[in-house]
């Protein structure tokens, strides 16, 4: 990330300091977009919207900014595989696996998998290779988040089709992550995320077409939902999300989404007064540990 010329290394230090954190919470504000809009919008109808609103903000603020746009077809395929697995696929299964009766504790738990699976990957793609002090975080941080989302999973698996749609999401946002940081690292976020929302747009837009009604009840609600999903979720998580990519190594910051059920299940408990279960609170302390081991591990050995 280029900073402005006069900018004070404390400044800069303290903000990537706080980015972790603060794309943490925003992503698990995921659920708030997910809980209020999916009532009024069939799954890819909802993202169909969602995309091509951001892509066009994102091409305003880029033809503002005089950003560089990507030049040659090998970039610009790059950038759309990356945007079809990171928000395509990903988000694609994970709205309609909540639309198809999935509870957001079994959804969270399923999509839980992909720190390890991104760590086991990462060797392979990427050439990183995990320390032992950070498998034992990222066990420590899986089993945290059993125990988090645990007093969610009796409440219903939801439909078989639901569940293969969660692990759809998970495939998207691993190998997405991956993928973001082999070839897309670099991207100018502006133009580079016009392209890859494009390319989920058209996914999600052929999928209405073919899969739904694409009927939409326009309430105040749903365009609150909207509304945080474009602006907060896919503007502010997405963008830091890759920034982190781009800092670090791709298994650390898949490492920050063990953090996301429980910072949701405290939201829950302050906006909505939701139980939290002694397990809860127990996992949580295991998913802090776990990603304060991994994070905070030496560098990787590189293949």
């Amino acid at each position: 990330m280029q900073y402005p010329h006069g900018v004070p290394s404390r400044a800069r230090s303290l903000w990537l300091a706080v980015m972790p954190g603060l794309f943490v919470f925003l992503w698990s504000t995921g659920f708030i977009g997910a809980k209020y809009g999916l009532p009024y919008a069939e799954p890819f109808t909802y993202l169909t919207i969602r995309f091509w609103l951001v892509a066009a903000l994102l091409a305003t603020v880029a033809w503002v900014g005089g950003a560089r746009w990507p030049r040659g077809g090998g970039e610009i395929a790059h950038l759309a595989v990356a945007g079809l697995l990171v928000h395509g696929v990903y988000l694609s299964g994970a709205f309609t696996s909540m639309y198809l009766g999935v509870e957001t504790g079994v959804s969270a738990l399923i999509v839980g998998v992909q720190p390890p699976l991104t760590a086991a990957l990462a060797g392979p793609f990427l050439g990183e290779r995990v320390t032992p002090r950070g498998w034992v975080g990222l066990g420590l941080g899986f089993v945290g988040v059993v125990l988090v989302v645990s007093n969610k999973l009796g409440l219903g698996l939801g439909t078989p089709g639901g569940m293969a749609m969660a692990g759809v999401a998970l495939v998207g946002i691993t190998l997405g992550t991956l993928y973001q940081k082999r070839y897309c690292a670099g991207m100018d976020i502006r133009s580079g995320g016009v392209v890859q929302f494009t390319a989920a747009g058209v996914l999600a837009t052929l999928l209405a077409f073919l899969l739904e009604s694409r009927r939409v009840v326009w309430t105040p609600t749903f365009l609150f939902a909207l509304a945080w999903m474009v602006l907060v979720m896919s503007l502010g998580a997405i963008t830091l999300l890759y920034l982190l990519i781009r800092r670090g190594e791709a298994y650390r910051v898949s490492t920050l989404f063990y953090l996301v059920p429980a910072t949701t299940a405290v939201l829950g408990y302050l906006a909505f007064g939701e139980r939290l279960a002694p397990t809860a609170l127990v996992g949580m302390v295991l998913v802090a540990v776990g990603a304060a081991l991994v994070i905070n591990a030496p560098g990787p050995r590189r293949a």
